[in-house]
């Protein structure tokens, strides 16, 4: 083939440039920014909490409550870490697709946590009280610096199309 010559554009080429070179959504940039920020915000704040859940229910509870506080709060960051990777996913999406993926992303995360839950119910190591109060204690600030975070960022709401 001389230098002259182009390749031969079959479909599979034809469509994969064209994929190549379709704009990405201008919502997703900013977007990932701000599920980043979320993110480094909730794994800053977050474990402090629940290392002092542990500590507490720890004095309390002996072991059962070490245990307990350790699940529950291994459990809560993995479900409020699962939220913020469905955000990261789905910045580029359609907003019908970041919607059937929030909404189905949350209701996998609770039938996940009520089944983790039901199957650590008869489990006689695991202090039940220390794992909810933990659980509690690490989504509600999980979700405040997750607010905090958004609240915080200078991220436009409506980018206006380019022509």
């Amino acid at each position: 083939m001389s230098d002259t010559e182009t390749p031969e554009t079959t479909p599979e080429t034809s469509q994969a440039t064209a994929q190549a070179k379709a704009p990405e959504n201008p919502h997703a940039a900013p977007v990932r920014q701000l599920a980043r920020s979320m993110t480094r915000a909730s794994l800053l704040f977050t474990p402090p909490f629940i290392l002092v859940c542990i500590v507490l229910f720890t004095v309390l509870n002996g072991l059962h409550g070490f245990l307990g506080s350790l699940v529950g709060g291994v459990l809560a960051m993995v479900a409020s870490l699962s939220t913020l990777g469905m955000m990261k996913v789905s910045a580029g999406q359609d907003p019908s697709l970041v919607m059937l993926i929030a909404l189905g992303g949350y209701a996998a995360k609770v039938i996940l946590l009520f089944l983790a839950l039901t199957l650590l119910k008869g489990v006689t190591v695991l202090h039940p009280l220390s794992l909810g109060i933990t659980m509690i204690v690490a989504i509600l600030v999980a979700a405040a610096v997750e607010f905090a975070t958004f609240r915080k960022a200078r991220i436009p709401t409506i980018i206006p199309a380019a022509n």
